[in-house]
């Protein structure tokens, strides 16, 4: 059988992914669609140890203290293990995987860590190697980017319970402003490498709401799939 669809929602903490990819989940169980919802990274599983470790600043509580390539490998392992317990015969049956974050996310928040753009293209040709091909995980074919300003982010995330510590403390990449910053700043490079669709979670200086958000993302994947 044809191989399914990975439909992947991407952006900054507090941009809406979680909702976001929840109501797409939705939508396609009402087309009655065959689809998965997953997450990353996995908190509650093994695969997610370093991880773990890593935003809770046991490594150190600057993002940068751990370089491009070794924080890339934490989450990339809990990515493949994720494919293999949990979707990997349901996709190739052609079943849709709806990502909240995934590989996409360590193009964002690790090659933010690298200022020389020819340095960062051979990170992002590395990753590409170590997940899709080296690992076998499905590239996707959809990556919804929610361009939600950093000041918009803060304000939905400033009394959110952090998945890392339990509380509202942040993680190492929520704390870090010139981390958040440099993320945000290669977006514009990623949407156009890997031809992501980007999504205005604004209008001028006011947050979107969240079913008008909806509706455009629904509405741009039928046009691209035609009838589902």
């Amino acid at each position: 059988m044809a191989k399914g669809k990975m439909i992947v929602f991407e952006g900054l903490d507090g941009s809406g992914k979680q909702t976001q990819s929840e109501l797409f989940y939705q939508k396609l169980i009402g087309m009655n669609k065959k689809v998965m919802k997953i997450s990353y990274p996995r908190y509650d599983n093994a695969s997610s140890s370093l991880v773990k470790m890593y935003l809770a600043g046991e490594f150190g509580t600057d993002p940068a203290a751990v370089n491009a390539y070794a924080a890339s490998t934490f989450f990339a392992v809990d990515r493949y293990a994720s494919y293999k317990q949990d979707y990997e015969k349901f996709y190739k049956d052609g079943g849709f995987i709806i990502a909240d974050r995934y590989t996409t996310s360590n193009m964002l928040h690790q090659g933010s860590k690298i200022d020389d753009s020819t340095e960062r293209g051979k990170f992002l040709e590395w990753l590409w190697q170590l997940e899709f091909v080296l690992y076998g995980l499905p590239v996707p074919d959809y990556v919804f980017f929610l361009d939600m300003s950093l000041k918009g982010t803060k304000k939905l995330t400033n009394k959110r319970v952090n998945k890392i510590t339990g509380g509202e403390k942040k993680d190492i990449h929520e704390a870090s402003e010139n981390h958040l910053t440099r993320a945000y700043e290669i977006a514009d490079e990623l949407i156009e490498r890997y031809g992501w669709i980007r999504i205005a979670c604004m209008r001028e200086k006011t947050i979107r709401d969240i079913e008008d958000i909806g509706r455009e993302l629904m509405e741009i994947f039928i046009e691209k799939e035609g009838k589902i």
